[in-house]
């Protein structure tokens, strides 16, 4: 399709948006409202193409992603089909990866070449990116071939890199240009970004010299060269580096864009804020998800896949609790002689696990923030410690006093106090240096930490109980 074809569908696709209502497809709490959806459904199963259209072509590109999350493959697959060219292949980037997956797997790669022709570089390489090896080349194929070069060249950069996220149209203009004349390129030139806040300025290498933004254009004389208004671009962002430490540079100096070089210090592309807020919001949700062990799960994920991400490390957690049953065996004569100690163990394990698990989730996230380092982690330890300290001390009070009454043996009371004091200790502790040492060794804190923490907490809660009580019985027959 030609350029101006494609221009001319994409304004009239606006002129047709701007026709119909905006509807109001979410309820007073923020959910996707059902008669909405209802009518969405309704309208896909009638086959009625115009009242699809007046119901979804307004809708932003992520209120149709959340369409898509709410209706079943077959519903999907129909919504598709009928809105054609007007649907917004934009809202396949805000749909979990197993429906983006659905929905491009049904459709023949010719048709998402020219899909993939109307979105950002950014929103088109991450569609492209899950897609098999073969199929992103044909599709690549079927592209013109500044923009094929474009693709192909994001794609060759690692997973989860800058490169990867990155937006590859941008504006760039030499250093012996006038104000002028930058004005008239940016009035006269087709082929700009449709939205940007700064102008990056570049040897005839394409190396990056620096940036203008926009309002210092506006301000300054027409007259004024580009390289005596210009600043240098300090936080220049390699296009190898990790997405999320691209997006904490970002985030820490209040940064609208920054310009990504390749190893040449070559600009190729530009990191704009919409792209920096999807990674933190994408890198803090894994980093919950894989706390809780279940990796990259997705709602949209198969049942297989689902038990395939939890079973490892349900194993895991299984070990760990025979570990933590064998130190009970080691006292089973002591439980024998008094049933309240049975009784009594699950509150010790439990208080030491939920401490552990605060510590931990605090180290993991400020691991991943880069906000503890070598520099500040032993005043974080005795910082932790301190708090371990004073929790334990506080509750071993309360249940010292509680076991004590409840079973009329203020001995018990004592035992179970101590224990839970050391417990808490021993919480605080692996809560912030198994992370610490994870990191260290270069495994992820996030997906390891919390089968060696719970395992800490139990197998030391136990034997710091029992072990206490075995010592206090055998004084108490002693004497």
């Amino acid at each position: 399709m030609a350029d101006s074809q494609l221009d001319h569908r994409v304004l009239e696709r606006a002129a047709e948006a701007e026709d119909f209502e905006h509807p109001e497809i979410y309820d007073e709490e923020g959910e996707l409202d059902q008669g909405f959806l209802e009518r969405v459904r309704d309208a896909i199963h009638a086959e009625d193409a115009d009242r699809l259209r007046a119901s979804v072509v307004p809708l932003h590109d992520s209120e149709l992603g959340d369409i898509l999350q709410h209706i079943n493959f077959d519903d999907r697959q129909g919504l598709v089909r009928l809105l054609g060219e007007d649907f917004d292949y934009t809202a396949l980037t805000q749909v979990d990866e197993a429906v983006r997956l659905e929905i491009v797997d049904a459709m023949p790669n010719a048709q998402i070449a020219e899909a993939v022709r109307e979105l950002d570089s950014d929103d088109a390489v991450y569609i492209l990116e899950d897609l098999d090896e073969a199929d992103q080349k044909e599709i690549l194929e079927n592209l013109p071939f500044r923009e094929r070069v474009r693709l192909r060249r994001a794609l060759e950069y690692p997973d989860e890199s800058a490169g990867r996220r990155m937006q590859t149209e941008f504006v760039a203009v030499p250093p012996f240009w006038t104000v002028g004349q930058t004005i008239d390129y940016l009035r006269d030139e087709a082929d700009l970004p449709e939205e940007f806040t700064q102008i990056f300025v570049i040897d005839p290498s394409f190396k990056l010299l620096g940036a203008v933004d926009l309002d210092r254009i506006l301000r300054a004389r027409r007259p004024a060269k580009i390289e005596d208004i210009m600043r240098e671009t300090r936080h220049a962002i390699p296009a190898t580096m990790d997405q999320e430490e691209a997006a904490q540079i970002i985030q820490q100096y209040d940064l609208l864009s920054a310009a990504v070089v390749d190893e040449n210090e070559r600009l190729v592309g530009v990191l704009t804020i919409d792209d920096v807020v999807d990674v933190l919001q994408a890198e803090a949700e894994e980093d919950i998800r894989r706390l809780g062990g279940v990796g990259d799960e997705e709602l949209s994920d198969s049942v297989l896949t689902i038990v395939r991400s939890r079973f490892l490390w349900l194993f895991i957690n299984l070990l760990t609790a025979v570990l933590a049953s064998a130190v009970i065996g080691l006292f089973d004569a002591t439980i024998e002689q008094m049933v309240a100690l049975a009784v009594l163990m699950p509150i010790v394990a439990s208080m030491g696990g939920n401490a552990g698990t605060q510590t931990m989730t605090v180290a993991v996230r400020s691991l991943a923030t880069r906000d503890l380092d070598i520099y500040n982690a032993g005043r974080i330890v005795r910082k932790e410690l301190a708090v371990g300290l004073i929790n334990g001390v506080a509750f071993a009070l309360i249940i010292g006093v509680v076991a004590g009454l409840w079973f009329d043996n203020l001995g018990l009371g004592e035992v179970m106090g101590l224990a839970l004091i050391i417990n808490m200790l021993a919480a605080a502790l692996g809560g912030i240096l198994i992370p610490i040492v994870l990191d260290r060794f270069g495994a992820d804190p996030a997906i390891a930490s919390g089968a060696f923490v719970t395992t800490v907490t139990d197998v030391i809660g136990f034997f710091a109980f029992l072990g206490i009580a075995a010592w206090w019985f055998g004084l108490s027959s002693s004497l």
